[in-house]
């Protein structure tokens, strides 16, 4: 995502739904002394364990939707799986475009379709099987953005002109079963008792992909927005 910014030395980045600073970390090795780097993020939670990881960052408490910047602040704007959970996507795209310098470079990514994911597919099949539709649907939000004449449709009603969406395929580990089932979408969804029934259900689903340590590696792709502002 940095590289898809072009943060380069001296250069001003704004990472949106920074959260704990997963991608924000990458940034002050590429924008140097003379850079700024800047995370926002509308948990103020996740940017208290972000600060305690003491780096040369700007934390910021806000929405992407209203970003608290002037016109044309960033040489750069990256948002790395946060647009799928926003309010109002395309405000939010217009607010990222809205802080862009002239010149400067838009990088968002979101989770491919769910089906483009099959570990991931399939556990959202047991959990049709064994819950409410609303659990279900739940954990597919993640993933409600995997269609690029969509995501492109969106950049249009931001403003944003020449956006490109190119695949990217990685894929996700987990040093167990429990450790994915106990992320925070599932946690937050199931009680205890249904986590244990879940996992009995999804060991058998996953089985193909939990190797002899115990520890799993799920396909995972996604779809990244690039855009440069005149």
């Amino acid at each position: 995502m940095a590289e898809l910014a072009r943060a380069r030395p001296g250069t001003h980045v704004l990472d949106i739904a920074c959260g704990t600073g997963a991608a924000t970390f990458w940034l002050p090795d590429r924008v140097g002394t003379w850079g700024r780097v800047v995370g926002l993020d509308a948990s103020a939670d996740m940017l208290a364990l972000a600060r305690a990881r003491g780096q040369h960052i700007e934390w910021v408490k806000g929405r992407a939707e209203a970003l608290p910047f002037p016109d044309a602040s960033f040489d750069a704007v990256v948002s790395q799986f946060g647009l799928m959970f926003f309010d109002d996507r395309p405000r939010a795209l217009a607010e990222m475009w809205r802080v862009l310098r002239p010149s400067g470079h838009l990088a968002v990514a979101v989770w491919d379709r769910i089906e483009r994911a099959p570990g991931y597919a399939a556990l959202a099949r047991v959990l049709d099987e064994l819950f409410e539709p609303s659990v279900g649907r739940a954990f597919r939000a993640p993933f409600a953005l995997g269609d690029v004449p969509f995501l492109l449709a969106a950049c249009a009603r931001a403003g944003i002109r020449d956006a490109r969406v190119d695949a990217y395929h990685g894929s996700v580990r987990f040093p167990s079963l429990a450790a994915l089932l106990r992320t925070e979408t599932l946690a937050g969804l199931l009680d205890e008792a249904q986590l244990e029934r879940l996992h009995e259900h999804a060991r058998r689903a996953l089985a193909g992909a939990i190797g002899a340590d115990g520890a799993l590696e799920l396909a995972c792709p996604a779809l990244v927005v690039t855009a440069k502002r005149p």
